[in-house]
């Protein structure tokens, strides 16, 4: 199953795809803008990606340029609660080169329309890193409210940062005519 948008669709991962996740989760700058870096070796890095599909609490799509094979990101919708209809999101665009074009924007839109209308979820929420303002410009764009901050919550690159606590709920179906 694949979802399209204008520049960019999310779909299934394929065998291709495990290098470039490799070689992004180990991106020190990367992960100074999601989470704390810690490397990973190829094998345990191999071994979860087997896995990927498996686990019915999430659903992990490649983010693709329309009309090219290579992955440019990925989307991960996690913790999902059947019961409490709601799931943790998160977005990354692999390489500095392709971010600022919107397609991460573009991917939040296809992935949240994905938890809408498939997941039938009620809430979506994420946490960020209170110093990557365009994230949390993208996030607040989308519609995500900030819910609070998790003060001194993660230590990066030798330096307590702040978490942002953001979430959207389902939109009425008056708000997603309008979307």
């Amino acid at each position: 199953m694949k979802f399209t948008g204008s520049k960019i669709l999310i779909g299934p991962l394929v065998a291709l795809d495990c290098m470039p996740l490799f070689r992004w989760f180990n991106d020190t700058e990367a992960a100074r803008l999601d989470l704390a870096y810690r490397p990973i070796d190829w094998a345990t890095h191999k071994a979860w990606f087997e896995t990927v599909g498996r686990d019915a609490s999430k659903v992990l799509f490649a983010v693709r340029r329309i009309g090219q094979a290579g992955i440019v990101g990925c989307v991960t919708i996690a913790q999902i609660h059947n019961v409490h209809r709601s799931a943790e999101l998160g977005v990354r665009i692999g390489e500095e080169k392709d971010r600022g074009q919107g397609l991460g924007s573009e991917a939040l839109g296809l992935a949240l329309d994905f938890c809408w209308r498939y997941l039938n979820l009620q809430r979506v929420w994420l946490h960020t890193f209170e110093h990557n303002e365009r994230a949390i410009r993208t996030y607040l764009r989308a519609g995500f409210e900030r819910e609070g901050v998790l003060r001194r919550a993660a230590y990066i690159d030798g330096e307590w940062v702040n978490v942002a606590v953001m979430a959207m709920l389902r939109p009425s179906k008056e708000t997603a005519a309008l979307l």
